[in-house]
C-alpha cells in the first residue's frame, strides 16, 4: 500500500504533496473534548500558504462542550507535520489535523484537546526535568458484524452480534462451521476460529500508509472479534495525532468490509473489556531517564514518576476512564488493574515495569486502568502531569507487590487501594484532587470543572432510566 502522507514544515509543502497526489478537496479534523474527530471541508483552492499562519474560520457552538452561541467563531489551524491523503474518500482528499485558537486573542483555545497535549510538552520543558514524554498506548477494540440499540419510555435494549460469538454455536447459520472462540479464550487461536485475520491486516497495512507503524496485531482475549493493534511509541501531542488516526482508520477499515469497530471498553457481559494499557517514560538530551539500579531496573526518578500516578489515580480515572460503562470494566477477575500498586511483570497490578528486554532505552512503565473511551490527548496529559508531580514531590510509591493480586486473602487485599467503582467516584476523586493538573495553566480550572459536568451528565443519564437486570430481579416482587 502506498504512502499517503508527508511530514511537511510549511503551507508550501502542504500544497505541493496535495498536487502530486491530485487532491481536489481538503478536509480539516479536530478532537471535540469527548475525543471524537470533528471535521469540515473545503475544495484545495480555498487552502493557501497563509491559512497555516491565519487559520480557518468555523462555528464552535455546536461541537459539544464548547463556546456559546454568541462566541460561536472560532478558527482552526492546521498543522503541516500532519498532512496525509485520505485512505477512505471518493475523491482524493487532504486531510489536515488541527488545533483550535480564538479569532479575537489569537490565543490558543483552552478547551481544545490538542492545545492542552502541547501545553503539557511545553511544561515538562520548562520545569527542566526532561525534555521529551514517549507515550505507547495498547488501544483494545471489538470488530462486530451487528450492533442494535434502542432506549425509549417503555422499554429498551442492546444486541451485538458476531459470527465468532460462542452464544452462536447453536445458531442456524446454513452452514454453522462451528469454531466459536469460548469467552476469555481469544488470545490468540489461529483462522478459522480467528475470522478477521484480514480485516486486521488492511488495519495495519493503512496505518502504516498514513505514517502510524505497527509493531503487531493479533486477536485479543474475549469471544465475538475482540482484536488489538499496537503502534509504536511517540511523543505526546503526536501520539495523540497518531491514536486520533489510528480510531478513523480502525472504524472505516471495519465499515469497509461491512462490520462495525466500537472502542466502548465493556460491550459484552461476562468477558474481557477492552482496556489501552499505556507505556510512558521520559527522556531528556536523547537520553533516557527511567533506565537505573532500583527496583526492576528503573531509576529514581521512575519511581517517584510511580507514586505521582498511584497518588493521583483516582482522579485520573475521570480522564481516562471517562464513561459509565468504563466501571463495568474495572472490576476484579477479568484482567482489570484495579488495584493500585507496581510491579515488574504482573499484569494483576495497576502499573507493570516490562521486563522484555535489558536495554535502557526500553525501559518503561505502563499504566493499566485507562480505556479506549478515552480522549487521548487529555489522558497522555493527566498521566504525565501526575507523573511529573510525583518527581516534584518525592512521592514514594511504597514496597512493589509481587502477588498476584486476583489471589490475595481478604485481610491483605483490603489493604491495596482501588480505583473507584463507578463515574460518580472518579468525578468526585477529580473534583478533590486536579491541583496537579492546573501547573503551567496545562489545565484550567475552567476546563477541569467542564470534565466534571460532563461526566456528572453521564453518569445522571443512566441511573434515571430502569435497566433490564432490574424487572428481572424485581418485576415480581
Amino acid at each position: 500500500m502506498a504512502d499517503k502522507y508527508r511530514h511537511c514544515t510549511s503551507g508550501r509543502e502542504v500544497l505541493e504533496f496535495a498536487k502530486e497526489h491530485g487532491a481536489k478537496l481538503v478536509d480539516f479534523k479536530f478532537s471535540d473534548p469527548l475525543g471524537a474527530w470533528q471535521h469540515f471541508v473545503m475544495t484545495l483552492d480555498c487552502l493557501s500558504e497563509e491559512s497555516f499562519s491565519e487559520g480557518v474560520g468555523f462555528d464552535g457552538s455546536s461541537i459539544r462542550g464548547w463556546q456559546a452561541i454568541q462566541e460561536s467563531d472560532m478558527l482552526i489551524l492546521p498543522d503541516p507535520y500532519t498532512a496525509f491523503i485520505d485512505p477512505f474518500t471518493t475523491e482524493p482528499t487532504l486531510s489536515l489535523i488541527c488545533s483550535v485558537i480564538d479569532p479575537i486573542t489569537r490565543q490558543s483555545y483552552s478547551r481544545d484537546p490538542r492545545n492542552i497535549a502541547a501545553k503539557a510538552e511545553a511544561y515538562l520543558k520548562s520545569t527542566g526535568i526532561a525534555d521529551t514524554a514517549y507515550f505507547g498506548p495498547e488501544a483494545e477494540f471489538f470488530i462486530f458484524d451487528e450492533v442494535r440499540y434502542d432506549n425509549e419510555a417503555n422499554g429498551c435494549f442492546y444486541e451485538v452480534q458476531s459470527v465468532e460469538g460462542i452464544w452462536n454455536s447453536g445458531r442456524d447459520e446454513m452452514p454453522n462451521l462451528g469454531h466459536k472462540i469460548r469467552h476469555k479464550e481469544g488470545y490468540f487461536p489461529v483462522p478459522p476460529s480467528d475470522t478477521l485475520q484480514d480485516v486486521r491486516n488492511e488495519m495495519v497495512l493503512t496505518l502504516e500508509s498514513l505514517g502510524v507503524p505497527v509493531e503487531r496485531q493479533h486477536h485479543e482475549v474475549a469471544t465475538a472479534g475482540q482484536a488489538e493493534i499496537d503502534i509504536r511509541y511517540d511523543s505526546l501531542l503526536r501520539m495523540g495525532d497518531k491514536m486520533s488516526i489510528y480510531k478513523y482508520v480502525i472504524k472505516n477499515v471495519a465499515k469497509k468490509y461491512g462490520k462495525t469497530a466500537t472502542f466502548m471498553p465493556k460491550p459484552l457481559f461476562g468477558d474481557n473489556g477492552s482496556g489501552m494499557h499505556t507505556h510512558q517514560s521520559l527522556w531528556k538530551d536523547g537520553k533516557p531517564l527511567f533506565a537505573g539500579n532500583r527496583y526492576a531496573g528503573l531509576s529514581e526518578l521512575a519511581l517517584y514518576y510511580i507514586g505521582g500516578l498511584l497518588k493521583h489515580a483516582p482522579a485520573l480515572t475521570a480522564i481516562c476512564n471517562p464513561t459509565t460503562n468504563s466501571y463495568k470494566r474495572l472490576v476484579p477477575g477479568f484482567e482489570a488493574p484495579v488495584n493500585l500498586a507496581y510491579s515488574a511483570r504482573n499484569r494483576s497490578a495497576a502499573i507493570r515495569i516490562p521486563t522484555y528486554s535489558p536495554d535502557p532505552k526500553a525501559k518503561r512503565i505502563e499504566f493499566r486502568p485507562p480505556d479506549p473511551a478515552a480522549n487521548i490527548y487529555l489522558a497522555c496529559s493527566a498521566m504525565l502531569m501526575a507523573g511529573l508531580d510525583g518527581i516534584q514531590n518525592r512521592i514514594d510509591p511504597g514496597e512493589p507487590l509481587e502477588k498476584n493480586i486476583y489471589e490475595l486473602p481478604p485481610e491483605e487485599l483490603k489493604r491495596v487501594p482501588t480505583v473507584p467503582d463507578s463515574l460518580r467516584g472518579a468525578m468526585e476523586a477529580l473534583e478533590q484532587d486536579h491541583e496537579f493538573l492546573l501547573k503551567g495553566d496545562v489545565f484550567t480550572k475552567e476546563f477541569v470543572e467542564l470534565i466534571i459536568e460532563m461526566r456528572r451528565r453521564d453518569y445522571d443519564t443512566l441511573r434515571l432510566r430502569p435497566h433490564p437486570i432490574e424487572f428481572y430481579l424485581y418485576y415480581d416482587i
